[in-house]
């Protein structure tokens, strides 16, 4: 897994970023900065953020009116089985970060889980005493390894990235996540492609469930939504890297990654 992570580093370097692998904290910070990052692709980018509005008009906001309608304990359940699920690239990638500790603590989290908290639906483990749970990514930690994010980049359905995350998201279907190895790339017997996907749209579901009121007001009082939406991700994103804690602006305690996580 690492080899191929070398392998995906290799390949945004050749596009032309520059990593610094000793570089600290406040390089990643300073490459990180929201006024650091271009948009290179901004008509492409603004047409794609229609085609996902016209899309959310369509199915994820009428979804997510229904799901904010059910009782609290299903929702959480749901939130509480995707974040467990999401364990299976988090821990990989606190180990590629070097924070064994965390990656233990994480370890810990999934295997009480699922198995004493019913395959996640209760986070028995927060009851037990384990630290908050915090989400990282491959492009966190190509983030933590000096490489820059290159320009701003918003995907179909999946909503805004960078090219360095988009690019190490690849990773996942490389060997790097471990619930997409055993529903679609390996036939396991016990879990198929629908249960990837499914987990996938209802993360989709649960994100926009939480911000739907955020995500209303700061369509009705933006001038620009697409550069509100822009400017809330990236700071979002920055503080990721950098694992602070601080809320941005409306968000929720949700994370503007999770769609694509998992």
């Amino acid at each position: 897994m690492f080899k191929k992570l070398l392998i995906i580093s290799a390949i945004i370097l050749l596009s032309g970023f520059k990593a610094n692998a000793g570089s600290d904290g406040e390089l990643v910070l300073k490459k990180n900065q929201p006024s650091e990052i271009k948009d290179c692709f901004e008509t492409l980018n603004r047409t794609t953020f229609a085609f996902n509005q016209a899309l959310d008009g369509v199915l994820f906001k009428p979804v997510a009116k229904m799901y904010r309608v059910l009782p609290s304990p299903v929702k959480n359940g749901v939130s509480n089985s995707l974040n467990n699920l999401s364990n299976l690239i988090t821990i990989p990638n606190n180990i590629l970060q070097g924070d064994l500790k965390m990656a233990g603590v994480n370890s810990g989290r999934f295997i009480i889980n699922s198995t004493v908290g019913v395959l996640g639906l209760i986070d028995v483990a927060e009851h037990l005493g384990f630290p908050e749970y915090e989400k990282e990514d491959y492009g966190q930690t190509l983030a933590t390894m000096g490489v820059g994010p290159g320009c701003y980049l918003v995907l179909p359905v999946l909503g805004p990235s960078t090219v360095r995350d988009a690019t190490a998201s690849l990773a996942n279907f490389m060997g790097g996540d471990a619930w997409y190895n055993v529903t679609v790339k390996n036939d396991t017997q016990h879990f198929s492609d629908f249960d990837y996907y499914a987990s996938g749209v209802m993360s989709g579901i649960d994100f926009r469930a939480k911000n739907y009121d955020a995500i209303e007001n700061l369509e009705k009082n933006s001038i620009d939504f697409y550069a509100s939406v822009k400017s809330l991700y990236l700071q979002d994103r920055q503080q990721k890297i950098i694992n602070a804690n601080k809320i941005i602006q409306t968000q929720d305690d949700s994370d503007w990654e999770e769609i694509k996580s998992q």
